[in-house]
């Protein structure tokens, strides 16, 4: 991996499924060196995956097999731009329907608990609109969704 900055992601010894994952689900994502520990460690046995270097949509990423010590949370999550309702519902399905779960607004979360927003490019322009009864439309009906629907997003924003 040749970034200067890398997201280090924390797993509980399936780093390598989680980067599997990505990479078959999201374009411009693949999975790279894996490194195997060279010793015991505190979650792991010499010989375990220790790190996994992966890329989702273009971020450099690292997967650490760290133990069950700490997990993910809202407070970190990403975010994914979609050009249309079926990329938006593809990538939604991928998550929660791999053992994810939906939330509000558009997110949702991973098997292994990473949060996505799974944002149409339709909804960041409604919300954005110079018109802001329009964009207060558009913001009043998302907050109504789960996965986020475009024509609905649309409609609201036209009144």
């Amino acid at each position: 991996m040749n970034s200067k900055n890398t997201i280090c992601l924390w797993f509980d010894g399936d780093a390598l499924d989680a980067a599997n994952f990505y990479a078959q689900t999201f374009p411009d994502s693949a999975v790279g060196t894996v490194f195997y520990a060279p010793d015991d460690y505190p979650a792991g046995k010499e010989g375990d995956v220790l790190t996994v270097e992966f890329t989702v949509a273009g971020i450099p990423c690292l997967g650490l097999n760290g133990g069950p010590h700490v997990r993910h949370n809202d407070a970190f999550s990403f975010q994914i731009a979609t050009d249309d309702q079926a990329e938006t519902d593809r990538l939604w399905q991928a998550i929660v329907g791999n053992g994810g779960e939906e939330s509000a607004c558009g997110w949702c979360k991973d098997r292994w608990g990473l949060s996505w927003q799974i944002t149409p490019r339709a909804l960041i322009a409604a919300i954005s609109d110079p018109d802001r009864a329009a964009a207060k439309r558009a913001f009043a009906a998302m907050m109504t969704m789960g996965k986020i629907d475009i024509a609905a997003i649309e409609a609201a924003r036209q009144g």
